[in-house]
């Protein structure tokens, strides 16, 4: 007998409860919005649940600050961490342990890991999702406020495409919309999670009307 998928999504919610850094950007709320998008690309694409699932609850196993020299092996580590804990765990098939460590290792953007298999990729766009759209903008104020970044160029808060200017996201947390979040729309794989991209990057850009209006 194997555990059912609720049964296991309990017992992996506690337990990435338990090593939530307080990362506002990262938090458990992220972790419930990546396995929503998960299970609804997944289901939409026929991928394997049974690895989707515990791969989004259990893609921040091990969270690292954007600005940590270690960032780029946080997702290896997560995997790591991931792998050994459901190894532990009652009626977990261990046949599928090591699909569950590749989609956590490849959902990170700053790994650089490409996605081997179908369950890999739902999850990465899983995650790349919550990176658009006005929760996307909300993560990315609340990253750049904790990292003291200033909100916007002074002259140029809404830069043009191109850019009339160098485009510093480290300095300005509107430059990163353009440098990084805009972007990621072109590299999700699954149609499910491209045609989201295309409703969510709408309401970015308009959002960002908004604000260059009021800023100038």
């Amino acid at each position: 007998m194997t555990l059912s998928l609720a049964a296991l999504g309990a017992r992996c919610e506690a337990f990435v409860r338990d090593r939530m850094a307080g990362d506002a950007a990262h938090d458990l709320a992220h972790v419930h919005r990546v396995v929503r998008w998960a299970e609804r690309i997944g289901t939409a694409e026929g991928a394997d649940l049974r690895v989707v699932l515990p791969a989004a609850w259990l893609h921040d196993a091990v969270t690292v600050p954007k600005d940590h020299p270690d960032r780029a092996r946080a997702s290896r580590r997560a995997a790591e961490a991931a792998g050994a804990w459901l190894l532990r765990q009652d009626e977990m098939p261990a046949v599928l342990v090591p699909a569950i460590e590749h989609a956590i290792e490849a959902h990170s953007f700053s790994a650089g890991v490409e996605p081997q298999t179908l369950e890999a990729r739902v999850v990465q766009d899983a995650d790349r999702l919550d990176a658009l759209g006005a929760v996307g903008l909300a993560r990315l104020f609340a990253t750049a406020g904790a990292m003291g970044s200033a909100l916007a160029h002074p002259d140029d808060p809404i830069p043009t495409d191109p850019p009339g200017r160098p485009l510093d996201d480290r300095r300005y947390a509107v430059d990163h919309v353009f440098v990084k979040l805009l972007p990621i729309a072109a590299t999700l794989h699954t149609p499910t999670a491209r045609a989201e991209a295309e409703r969510r990057v709408a309401r970015m850009r308009q959002a960002l009307q908004w604000l260059g209006d009021e800023l100038r």
